[in-house]
This record gives C-alpha cells, sequence and structure tokens, in this order.
C-alpha cells in the first residue's frame, strides 16, 4: 500500500471453465468470469499496503500532476453525458442538487439511503423502490447511477478476492477485498490509474470520488452475503492517494456519512508514501487514519528505495507528524515498514526505527517483500523479521507482522496493476547493496 514496491501485476491466472455464476444487475454484457486459485501460498508476513510499484524503488520525488497531464474527468459529471454522476457528491451537494430540480431536501436523502445504505446499494434507478415516480424519472434523465463497470472478480486460495473494473474510458483498475475470521473484512481501494511515484506503471490519471467510493460500495453489495459485512477500507490499492487528495478527501467524507455507508473513520486508512504538504493538509481536515510508508531508517536509503524522501526527508516527515498529531486525540500513526533482504532488516535498522518514532504515537507493521517482475529486491526470512520484531516489541513499541493474503493471485501488497509502456528508470544501487539486490555489477 502507498507505494510499496510495485503493482507489476504479471497475470498468470489459471481460468476455471465453470465460472461461479454472479447476478446479472451489476453486469453490462456478459458475467465476469470468478477465477479460484490453485497454486501454492508462499509464507510471508505483509498487509493490504498501496500497491503502486518500482522496479527498484519505492517512490520518487515527482508529487505534482501536470507532468503526467490533469485528471480526464470532472468530479461529479459523467464523460459520457452531461448527466450528474449521484456518486461523487457529498450528502450536502447532493441535496442541493435535488433541490434544484425541484425536489424537496428529504427526496435527497431518500435516494442517499438508497445509494449507500439499507442493504440496496443502487446501481440504476430501476433500484429506487419507495421513491416518487416523478423523481425517478429525473433522475434517469438527469443523473448517472455508475462510475465503474464490473470486468472480473479472481478468487485466491485464501478466500482474497481481486476485484477488476472498467472506467468509462476503458482503463481497468483494481480492487481487492480481504476476508477475515473475525468480523475484520476490509476493501483496499485504489486512488489513482498507475501511479507518479516513479511506478513501473506511470500514472494515467487520477480517479474522481465516485470511482473511489464505487469501489467500497461494490464490495458491499457483491461480496457482503459472502465474507459478512467489510468493516475497514484501506486506501492501499493502485496509485499515491496524497497525490488526489481533493478526491480522496471527498470520497472518505462520503464514506464516513452515518447515513450512508457509515464508515468508522478509524476504519479508513489512507496511506502515503511521505507527500509532506498533502499530508498535513490530511490531518488537519480528516479524522480518517492514516498509514506512512517509512521502510527504511536512514536518508541513504530511503533515498535510493523511495526518492520521494530527497524531497521530503525523514526528519522533515516525523517532524511533520509530531507536530500536526499534537492537535488530534487518540490518534495513532501506522508506520508501514517493507522488509527488504540485506537492505533495511537487520538489528542496527531495527534500534534507529524504535529511536525514529520515539515521542510519535504510533504502531509499526512490519511487510515482506512480496517479489514481482522486474524487481531485484528478495524478501527478508520469517526467522530475522521476527528477531526485528522482537526487538522492536522489547525497546517498548507496538509492532505487528500480519500474514500476505492474495499473493498467489498477484493480490498482495505490492502486487496490483500491471506495467505501462514507459518503464521508470531504474535508479542507482549503493555499492554496498549490489550483493544484496542481486544486482550484476
Amino acid at each position: 500500500m502507498a507505494t510499496e514496491m510495485s503493482c507489476v501485476w504479471m497475470r498468470r491466472i489459471l481460468l476455471r471453465s465453470n465460472p461461479l455464476p454472479l447476478s446479472s444487475r451489476f453486469l453490462k454484457h456478459s458475467p465476469p468470469l470468478l477465477i479460484p486459485l490453485v497454486s501454492s501460498h508462499r509464507l510471508s508476513f505483509s498487509t493490504a499496503t498501496t500497491a503502486c510499484s518500482l522496479p527498484d524503488t519505492l517512490a520518487s520525488v515527482d508529487d505534482t500532476c501536470p507532468a503526467f497531464g490533469e485528471p480526464s474527468f470532472t468530479a461529479g459529471v459523467s464523460n459520457k453525458s452531461s448527466k450528474v454522476l449521484l456518486k461523487g457528491m457529498r450528502y450536502d451537494e447532493l441535496e442541493k442538487w435535488v433541490q434544484s430540480q425541484g425536489y424537496r431536501p428529504g427526496q435527497a436523502m431518500m435516494l442517499w439511503k438508497r445509494l449507500y445504505g439499507n442493504y440496496i446499494w443502487a446501481h440504476h434507478s430501476d433500484q429506487l423502490e419507495g421513491l416518487n415516480k416523478d423523481f425517478r424519472k429525473m433522475l434517469s434523465e438527469n443523473a448517472e447511477f455508475k462510475a465503474l463497470s464490473l470486468k472480473q472478480i479472481i478468487t485466491a486460495a485464501d478466500g482474497t478476492r481481486k476485484i477488476l473494473f472498467t472506467l468509462e474510458d476503458g482503463m481497468v483498475i483494481e480492487t481487492v477485498v480481504i476476508p477475515s475470521d473475525s468480523s475484520r473484512n476490509t476493501v483496499c481501494v485504489s486512488s489513482q490509474v498507475g501511479c507518479g511515484m516513479n511506478c513501473q506503471m506511470g500514472l494515467r490519471r487520477h480517479l474522481t470520488a465516485a470511482e473511489i467510493v464505487e469501489q467500497a460500495v461494490f464490495a458491499r453489495s457483491l461480496l457482503t452475503s459472502e465474507v459478512g459485512e467489510i468493516t475497514n477500507v484501506v486506501f492501499m490499492g493502485m496509485g499515491e492517494p496524497l497525490h488526489n487528495i481533493d478526491n480522496v478527501i471527498k470520497a472518505a467524507d462520503i464514506m464516513v456519512d452515518d447515513q450512508g455507508l457509515h464508515f468508522s473513520p478509524r476504519k479508513i486508512t489512507v496511506s502515503t508514501s511521505g507527500l509532506v504538504p498533502q499530508l498535513r493538509r490530511y490531518l488537519r481536515e480528516s479524522n480518517c487514519a492514516i498509514a506512512v510508508s517509512l521502510n527504511a531508517t536512514t536518508d541513504e536509503v530511503r533515498n535510493w528505495i523511495m526518492p520521494i524522501n530527497r524531497k521530503y526527508n525523514i526528519a522533515v516527515l516525523l517532524r511533520t507528524l509530531k507536530e500536526e498529531l499534537r492537535f488530534k486525540n487518540n490518534y495513532k500513526v501506522l508506520f508501514e515498514y517493507v522488509m527488504l533482504a540485506g537492505v533495511n532488516d537487520s538489528i542496527e535498522d531495527a534500534r534507529r526505527l524504535a529511536d525514529l518514532v520515539q515521542g510519535i504515537p504510533c504502531k509499526i507493521n512490519l511487510i515482506s517483500f512480496n517479489p514481482h517482475s522486474g524487481s531485484h529486491f528478495r524478501p527478508t526470512s520469517d526467522e530475522k523479521m521476527v528477531e526485528f520484531r522482537n526487538y522492536l516489541a522489547g525497546a517498548g513499541r507496538v509492532v505487528f507482522m500480519r500474514p500476505s493474503r492474495g499473493d498467489d493471485q498477484m493480490a498482495a501488497c505490492g502486487q496490483l496493476g500491471k506495467p505501462g509502456e514507459i518503464q521508470a528508470p531504474m535508479l542507482r544501487v549503493p555499492e554496498k547493496f549490489k550483493t544484496a539486490t542481486q544486482v550484476v555489477v
């Protein structure tokens, strides 16, 4: 998740001839294939973290969009027509629009609940039973209900689902649903098509608020009956969420509305590689949780694997967190730390990490690197991860290791998306790490 190493999807998938059926209410044409997992499951420790990826880096210095072009959609408006995209509006915006069409505010609330609540999750006007006939007719003529079209669902051996959606412009994004034996079921949403942080995909465009929100709506409507209620949202799919901060904050606002999807703000986590100005704004404007991809304990290493560090180094990043967290109560940062064999996994790294986060209310999540095509990094061994974790715990830090989910179908941390035509440059490997990264000199 936020720019952890790589959204390189090498789609080696075994198709089954008898895919499970899916309700036609979600399909424009033919039903999607549900593809079960038939492969060995490599044990690793990980969480679903931002899947944006680099060949040998975790994030680059480009935190502005103009170099890649502006997003091609206007938020709240369908590109195909002048129809208003309903899921691109906060409730107050929807209420104003409904009133502008000559209807009462109460109709807006009834519509809102059918879009997001009451187990309806309406995708078209035919699902608006109970609303005024004239109001439904107006909506069918002036409003668009869907920002995404379901393309395919792939099921992993551990029950993780990867959902592929086609956008209005034909591009494809990926969403992951991670079920749990407990009452916690998580949807991992994408925030961009590609990523501008030196990823192999490159940034195609930002997702609109509607395109982000609808990933969570589809997750609930498609899978609640199978896995139980979707309780958590992590912005750890394709893209750097804070690079698309306007639409990410708006989408999170829509998700937490207590008359709609009603996610708890503490159960929505936005991950970032460390865009400091946007991080500061996010912490001031949103009550949702934040995860920071740290991944190194020295600027030398972080400059290499996450070039964004050259613009906002470790000291600046951590100082910003300390400054902003003074104004938030009972709020903890989740530090994500992808462990790379021979690069950032020594006991000396563990000691530095414990010192770096001193004074910051936080939890640390140790993540095993999920290998992918184009990278020279290797995952740290399970034994060494346990040793690293034990040192941090002994130093009084709250630290977790979680098993990787969906990696046999490339649905795990760092595995979303497929490379673009233009590849990110390979950055120079520091001399002392060339053996660790298997680079041929």
